[in-house]
């Protein structure tokens, strides 16, 4: 409504069959109240119901319900400009005029320049379209116990809390909250804030953040944080000296914290146990002295920074992963080879708290190995092993183990070619896991026109069969590593690719898992050696070449493309093989047939 004015610029009035859109028209002496009058609209049987008002010069359409819309057409036109300057607005009432509303509304969205209805009526099922009322609200009486007298007084105030989060006790219960970071409206319900209404994050596409050079080959990055501390990365690099170094988040950027040495890294794994934290690094060579092993860190709270805690004897190792079993913390080692000798045994570590060491639990032959990936479904424990390569051929078998009576045992064999990487990820209540092949090579049969342009697979746990099947096959080249995160609701899957048979300087991908059919673009990131995400908004990976790491900052945007069942989503984005941090920014997405 206009300042000073009881003209009403733009509104709705409801009565029990009809629905009048009102509008201020300028272009008569001293302006003119219009009203546009919908008949046979009901409205009052206490359900939700979505209405959608369309307007366009002399044509008025409203949807109820995603239904056929009903069309009227006027003398006055709506003007193509309107005012709203120190105008005010006014929900639920006219000021002090007759007339008022009791009920519910929710979600009122004004959309200038565009017909909504097919973006709101997108479902085949339309009542699909239908708000829920949020239990919250399910109790508010719409009319007090007497017909006679509205328990809501007409023009009754409505404080919403601005600023950080308010507390939410039963003296804020019915309070709203605005949460400007996120965009939210919030309802105290007497013990949490209840969400109204939230804008969703989307990822759509990274830029470059930050240089981040180091000494050597970046064969793996693991990022982690230490409470009261901050958050660090771990670079595992390729040459000794100097060895890898590890990076502390400080004023927006990764610095140099720590080195420390080691031989040929290839990766780092950060794990705590009680309140012991802990570093592990993954040595494939020997040192000065032709002694090889890797080596355990631990955090010391008093010098803050890693000292040398336990060194195992390891075998050209190329992983670590912790993992805790009914309350015991294990630590497995992959051992890639020994010599020339690549079916050997992996070793699987159990933490003895007398001794405060990692003791021997159980050996598993592997051939030459890259990975293991802990995961736990339900009461069940799993360990999968990548196997890589036998000696003659990269076309192996790779394992799933599952914890019974006190060890780990065959749960299922699945064939692999060269794999360098397993990832378990969760979608609602389905469980994946995806490999990453690296090469298809076999000694006894003629080499293929390429050995690196092959597909990477995802499986999904059937439940009834009691196995893994075979979800999506992806073409992948050389693909050395997974990794899944999620924006919002949004579920995304990037994979590292290496090498295509000519160049090491090759795109990468980002996937999206979507239910809707269709297809998508994808920002293509050049070559990586592995992935990490952690758990805010900085990721990275390393390299097989150059001595630069890159890592990437996801932007969080309204996402514009459609995609099928984990096909790439964002526009082809080739970067320079010089590795760099990256920085998500705002929509830069283009939709594609």
């Amino acid at each position: 409504m206009a300042e000073e004015s009881p003209g009403v610029l733009v509104g709705l009035r409801y009565s029990p069959s009809k629905l009048h859109f009102l509008f201020w028209s300028p272009e008569h002496a001293g302006g003119w109240q219009n009203r546009v009058t919908f008949r046979n609209v009901s409205l009052a049987d206490s359900r939700w119901h979505t209405l959608v008002l369309a307007v366009s010069g002399q044509s008025f359409s409203l949807s109820v319900d995603c239904g056929l819309p009903k069309d009227v057409v006027v003398e006055t036109p709506f003007p193509a400009s309107l005012s709203v300057k120190r105008a005010s607005f006014y929900l639920g009432n006219r000021r002090r005029r007759k007339g008022f509303f009791t009920g519910l509304l929710r979600q009122l969205v004004l959309l200038p320049g565009a017909d909504a209805t097919p973006h709101i009526c997108t479902a085949m099922n339309y009542k699909a379209t239908a708000l829920s009322i949020p239990a919250v609200l399910q109790d508010v009486p719409v009319k007090a116990v007497s017909n006679e007298v509205l328990k809501y007084p007409h023009g009754a105030n409505m404080k919403v809390t601005l600023g950080s989060r308010p507390p939410c006790t039963k003296q804020e219960k019915a309070l709203f909250w605005f949460n400007a970071s996120r965009r939210g409206l919030y309802l105290c319900d007497g013990s949490a804030w209840i969400s109204m209404l939230e804008v969703k994050q989307r990822l759509d596409y990274v830029e470059e953040y930050q240089d981040l050079v180091t000494n050597s080959e970046t064969m793996g990055v693991e990022v982690f944080t230490i409470p009261r501390v901050g958050l660090f990365a771990a670079t595992a690099n390729r040459h000794s000296p100097p060895g890898s170094a590890i990076y502390k988040w400080t004023d927006g950027k990764f610095v140099l914290y720590q080195n420390i040495p080691t031989y040929q890294a290839q990766s780092w794994k950060y794990f705590t146990i009680g309140k012991k934290i802990f570093l592990a690094v993954a040595n494939f060579e020997q040192n000065d002295r032709g002694q090889e092993f890797s080596v355990i860190y631990k955090w010391s709270h008093r010098k803050e920074k890693f000292i040398t805690y336990q060194r195992i004897t390891t075998h050209s190792a190329r992983d670590w992963e912790a993992f805790v079993i009914e309350g015991e913390a294990f630590l497995a080692v992959v051992n890639h080879r020994e010599g020339n000798n690549h079916n050997i045994d992996s070793v699987i570590y159990r933490w003895n708290p007398s001794t405060g060491l990692f003791e021997t639990n159980q050996t598993i032959p592997t051939s030459g190995a890259y990975d293991w990936e802990f995961f736990a479904i339900g009461p069940y424990s799993f360990l999968a092993v990548a196997n890589t390569f036998n000696g003659t051929s990269t076309n192996i078998y790779s394992h799933i183990y599952i914890w019974l009576s006190g060890s780990f045992q065959l749960f299922q064999s699945i064939l692999t070619f060269g794999a360098a990487d397993w990832e378990v990820f969760h979608i609602g209540d389905r469980v994946f896991l995806a490999v990453a092949n690296s090469h298809s090579y076999d000694s006894r049969i003629p080499a293929p026109s390429n050995f690196y342009a092959i597909n990477s697979s995802i499986y999904e746990l059937n439940i009834t069969a009691q196995m893994f099947v075979k979800f999506q096959d992806l073409l992948t080249y050389s693909a050395l590593d997974w990794e899944f995160f999620s924006v919002g609701d949004d579920s995304f899957l990037v994979v590292a690719n290496s090498f295509d048979g000519f160049t090491f300087s090759i795109n990468s991908i980002i996937y999206r898992y979507c239910c809707m059919a269709g297809s998508g673009s994808l920002p293509n990131l050049a070559q990586p050696r592995s992935w990490e995400v952690p758990g805010g908004t900085v990721g990275g990976h390393g390299y097989s070449k150059g001595m630069v790491w890159r890592g990437h900052r996801m932007g969080t945007w309204g996402s514009c493309c459609l995609c099928s069942p984990l096909l790439p989503v964002f526009q082809a984005q080739r970067l320079s093989p010089a590795p760099k941090l990256l920085r998500g920014g705002g929509r830069r997405c283009k939709a594609q047939s």
